[in-house]
């Protein structure tokens, strides 16, 4: 494609046409609204032959409409040749007057609107059709104008457009068409919401959802077809597509979340983009993919371009990037000597995730990690065309340290992120599935009923206490002492999971616990005695070291054990449960000690607590209750946040889930 002053090219010969007032058959735009008319070279039209998919999609489309829906979604993978039925729609879709017969082509990209002008000025040789984007400036009544979003919402650039004279607007890469730039534009074209005398409007996406939670059914009312790109590689409509996972090492579970939900790219380059990653990320190529002829690689930022590229290249492979900020013509002509094979790796960040048709990649190497199933499909979409002498794609994907949220190819499949697989093709990714969920299933059937008793007496049960609002509510809990006294006559306190305080009244006190460092195999239960230091000792603790006294394979007999011992060594009044006093009220020094634990009014009284309670209340406290309420809470903020990203990314799912029929404003 050609104009004058920024020189369009088309891949095919152009001849200009002389100044004349009579309407070009191809009329490709015009300057500063002057009409600069161009002519392409005419060649035979060929009759398309179209998918069986693709007429089903087609088929889907007339069905809607024909029942009053006027806002259609159409879901088709990477590679399906959503261009073609584009250009099939335009003349498939009756005009809903005689001068109705306008079709806009709405898309985001330079690229996106170069690639549409070309399928319809050879679909349509009768038709005109223009270009609005940057200083080319479409007619208005063209049959058909593809326009660049950005500009057409320039100014009033979109004043010149007659919404009654459009019979159709069609909207490449649609999960886009929530932006404010698409909104505007659909409303000037009464498709802001659905209206009789509006045209149809139908958008076209291979990742049809929004990552960053703005709900695509403001634009669009329902899906009416839905081709996955699994179905399609299974279908031989793709490229067959080997997957490996490597794992990076790349810490990222400090970087901070962007705007759009996704790992902040700043933060994320400088945890990926350093000597090691990069390192790892060549030399999993070189063991893996040294043999493909073209590797597209995804990196986060400029910076991570410019980091891998040379580590490639240090390795004496011939890398080169494209980037956004890449002159057109020096971008032009490294992306025609990849397709050409001049060079193995082209490394790129964002550049190449929508709207670009390279079907000789055979390799795509997933340098940057994500949050976004729409952005991995994207990615991986890259190397899925079928190209001729191209056998399969290699997916690399570079998994970093996992965290909630994060997605890889495995997630794809259903499988957990975790999950690393080598040279796996669709067919084992699917196998793979189907044999985690045989095992959830095996594992719900034979984990239905619970255990019986434990052989240490139960106490392997771990008992976290998360529900707790205060330190004294965490205190006045009795449940952890149930299974103790059912085995002791002594007034045995719990003080934190699998350990326990039976108190003397000089001080001394004995602790039984078990032993959690070892293996599951080796653990045993120990009592200890640590007893009071007399008055004037140099130590700077009032407690001798704690002295063991027995070891013990079973809780029961540990418990056995250090009863024996408290017998013979501590008052039994004041060690036995089963006292008067305990059933008595509490002090006046047990109430103050206590009360310091409460709200001023919320304090106890002697009628509203006993004598024992308060003294097992007590013990807890002096034995870290308040540290352990602390941790509690730590432990429960944890578990909060945990559950938070866990609800996020489940709608986040949803959101991502793509099916046919309406969507939710």
């Amino acid at each position: 494609m050609l104009r004058t002053g920024a020189r369009w090219r088309f891949m095919r010969p152009l001849i200009r046409s002389p100044k004349s007032t009579s309407s070009p058959s191809h009329k490709l735009g015009q300057i500063s609204k002057q009409p600069t008319t161009i002519l392409l070279a005419k060649r035979p039209f060929t009759q398309v032959r179209l998918r069986n998919y693709q007429e089903e999609c087609i088929q889907a489309v007339l069905s809607s409409l024909k029942h009053g829906h006027k806002r259609l979604g159409i879901s088709l993978a990477t590679g399906a040749g959503k261009t073609v039925i584009f250009t099939q729609l335009i003349d498939r879709i009756t005009p809903a007057s005689h001068h109705a017969t306008q079709t806009l082509i709405l898309a985001h990209r330079r690229e996106l609107v170069e690639q549409a002008a070309r399928h319809c000025t050879n679909a349509y040789p009768g038709k005109t059709v223009d270009i609005e984007m940057g200083n080319i400036h479409a007619s208005g009544t063209a049959d058909i104008t593809i326009a660049s979003v950005q500009s057409i919402t320039s100014g009033d650039r979109m004043s010149k457009f007659d919404p009654k004279r459009f019979k159709l607007v069609l909207v490449d890469e649609a999960h886009h068409i929530v932006a404010p730039g698409y909104l505007k534009t659909l409303e000037h074209f009464g498709l802001d919401q659905k209206r009789e005398d509006s045209p149809a409007l139908i958008g076209v996406s291979a990742t049809f959802s929004r990552f960053d939670g703005l709900r695509l059914g403001a634009a669009i009312d329902e899906i009416v077809y839905h081709k996955d790109y699994v179905d399609m590689i299974g279908e031989k409509w793709l490229s067959d597509v080997i997957f490996t996972t490597v794992e990076s090492t790349a810490d990222i579970s400090r970087v901070r979340s962007g705007a759009n939900g996704d790992f902040q790219p700043g933060e994320l380059s400088r945890v990926v983009n350093t000597d090691q990653i990069n390192e790892i990320t060549v030399r999993s190529w070189l063991a893996r993919a040294d043999g493909r002829k073209s590797t597209l690689v995804f990196c986060v930022d400029l910076a991570h371009v410019a980091g891998l590229t040379q580590t490639f290249r240090k390795h004496g492979i011939d890398a080169r990037f494209v980037t956004g900020d890449t002159p057109k013509v020096e971008r032009s002509e490294r992306l025609e000597a990849f397709k050409a094979g001049e060079f193995p790796v082209l490394v790129n960040c964002g550049v190449f995730t929508e709207g670009t048709d390279i079907p000789n990649i055979d390799c795509v190497i997933l340098a940057r990690p994500t949050r976004s199933r729409n952005l991995l499909v994207q990615m991986i979409g890259r190397g899925m065309r079928l190209h001729k002498g191209k056998t399969n794609c290699h997916i690399i994907d570079m998994v970093s340290s996992l965290e909630t949220g994060i997605v890889t190819t495995p997630t794809l499949f259903g499988l957990d992120p975790s999950e690393l697989v080598a040279d796996a093709s669709v067919d084992d990714m699917a196998a793979l599935k189907d044999r985690k969920k045989a095992e959830e299933q095996r594992s719900t059937t034979a984990y239905k009923e619970k255990p019986t008793e434990a052989s240490d007496g139960g106490l392997a049960r771990s008992i976290t206490f998360t529900e707790y609002d205060s330190v004294f509510d965490l205190i006045s809990d009795t449940s952890g002492e149930k299974h103790i006294r059912s085995i002791s006559q002594h007034a045995w306190v719990e003080v934190g999971p699998h350990k326990y305080i039976l108190s003397s009244p000089s001080g001394t006190y004995l602790r039984l616990e078990r032993d959690d460092v070892a293996e599951e195999e080796e653990r045993m239960f120990a009592a200890w005695e640590i007893r009071t230091l007399p008055p004037g000792t140099a130590s700077k603790s009032p407690f001798a070291a704690p002295r063991r006294l027995l070891k013990a394979s079973t809780f029961a007999d540990a418990v056995h054990g250090a009863d024996k011992y408290a017998a013979e060594k501590f008052p039994h009044q004041f060690i036995s449960r089963r006292m008067g006093w305990r059933n008595g009220p509490a002090t006046e020094g047990q109430l103050k000690f206590l009360n310091k634990l409460r709200a001023k009014d919320d304090q106890l009284s002697p009628t509203s607590i006993t004598m024992g309670k308060a003294s097992d209340m007590i013990t807890k406290v002096k034995h870290g209750a308040r540290g352990r309420f602390a941790s509690i809470g730590v432990d429960r903020r944890r578990k909060e946040r945990q559950a938070t990203l866990l609800t996020q990314e489940k709608e986040r799912r949803l959101r991502e889930k793509v099916s046919v029929g309406p969507l939710m404003a």
